[in-house]
């Protein structure tokens, strides 16, 4: 009998704006695994609704606001939705659960998500797993109680993963049990790759949040370091996107169209039209402080762009591996400006081999075969 696994999580994409770059790769994991599963998943969504299409349900429950990613239990303001969506979250699991028990419960991220889980474990027997992404560790593990419940919750899980390397070292300290890599990527059209520039100017690109851990800021210092002459080897700089910092941006990016620069401002997009603005581009700009491994670096590897990133997280390891482009010697506005002229000196084609080597490692299909045979193939045979 096909098995059937639930996936609950806060990050699948509805018509919230920014809801597809936060959890695109949740969705196309879902569709993926649900070519080899049965799979419901219970997620987060502006007003409760169920759809299913083959293999694959969707149940949603409403939450008072969205993006979830923007609350934060420093802020008072937000305790009031934050403990409603925890109730709401809460009981659609346990609703699925009563109406057509799952056989396994994926929560996707570890909070929220994985506290739902092990409550069901716990009161029904369902096994579960947790995958751990930054903010779980790096930001919620700072606070001393959100700590000990992430500690709770990823020692009673049956499989722990984590979407990065050094990430899944931290949930290993802080569990005290084995954290399996299980990279988050998106299913990506790479049949078409755009075509690179021969020589300069060169088009580059970023796509994301506007936060201070992506590092937008550190991004647009080091355009106001580039001197006239490296300005002659950009065609334009477009910077897509969304978030805290928006008023920053914009107005920093009006101060350098002012000087002349040719810097383009957009909104958050959603899969086509960022696998477009990725093809468009010669390189990726890739600045950020905190970061384990983004999706939005497989979407590059497997659109055959380059890279420019800062030295963070998983990135030195997977530079080493692959060279993937140009890598920083920090991540300071400074260093960034000299790894955007240094690829400003390099042809972009020249990364292409590598970046094909990088692509087969982030296969969708692989990745979902890795959770099902640890997670799931390893209780059928207890």
């Amino acid at each position: 009998m096909m098995q059937h696994i639930a996936l609950v999580t806060t990050s699948y994409p509805d018509s919230t704006p920014g809801s597809e770059a936060a959890g695109g790769f949740v969705k196309d994991f879902a569709q993926e695994l649900a070519t080899k599963a049965r799979v419901t998943v219970v997620a987060a969504g502006s007003f409760s609704k169920q759809s299913t299409s083959g293999n694959l349900t969707i149940r949603r429950f409403a939450v008072p606001r969205l993006p979830l990613s923007l609350l934060s239990p420093l802020r008072p303001a937000d305790w009031a939705t934050i403990l409603l969506t925890l109730r709401r979250g809460g009981k659609a699991l346990e609703s699925l659960v009563k109406e057509d028990q799952p056989d396994h419960v994926f929560a996707l991220w570890v909070l929220p998500s994985g506290y739902w889980a092990y409550s069901i474990s716990k009161k029904y027997g369902i096994p579960f797993s947790t995958w751990a992404l930054g903010s779980d560790i790096w930001s919620l593990g700072k606070l001393p109680v959100v700590r000990s419940l992430l500690r709770n919750v990823l020692k009673n899980a049956n499989s722990c993963y984590a979407d990065g390397y050094q990430l899944g070292l931290e949930v290993e300290k802080l569990s005290g049990k084995a954290c399996h890599f299980l990279p988050s990527t998106r299913q990506i059209d790479a049949a078409s790759p755009g075509q690179l520039s021969a020589r300069p100017p060169y088009k580059l690109a970023f796509l994301g949040r506007w936060h201070p851990n992506k590092g937008i800021d550190l991004l647009l210092d080091a355009l106001s370091g580039l001197t006239s002459a490296d300005w002659l080897k950009v065609a334009e700089i477009r910077i897509f996107g969304g978030g805290p910092l928006a008023d920053t941006v914009k107005l920093r990016v009006e101060v350098l169209k002012a000087e002349g620069r040719p810097l383009t401002l957009g909104g958050y997009l959603g899969k086509p039209e960022a696998s477009a603005l990725i093809c468009w581009a010669d390189y990726l700009l890739l600045p950020s402080r905190i970061e384990s491994i983004p999706v939005i670096f497989s979407d590059a590897v497997k659109l055959g762009t380059p890279i420019v990133s800062t030295p963070v997280g998983d990135l030195p390891r997977l530079y080493s591996t692959y060279k993937f482009g140009v890598i920083a010697g920090e991540a300071a506005a400074s260093a960034y400006c000299e790894a955007i002229k240094a690829a400003l000196n390099y042809t972009p084609s020249d990364f292409l081999p590598n970046l094909d080597r990088a692509r087969q490692d982030f296969d969708l299909s692989i990745i979902t075969d890795t959770f099902l045979n640890r997670s799931v193939g390893a209780m059928e045979q207890l």
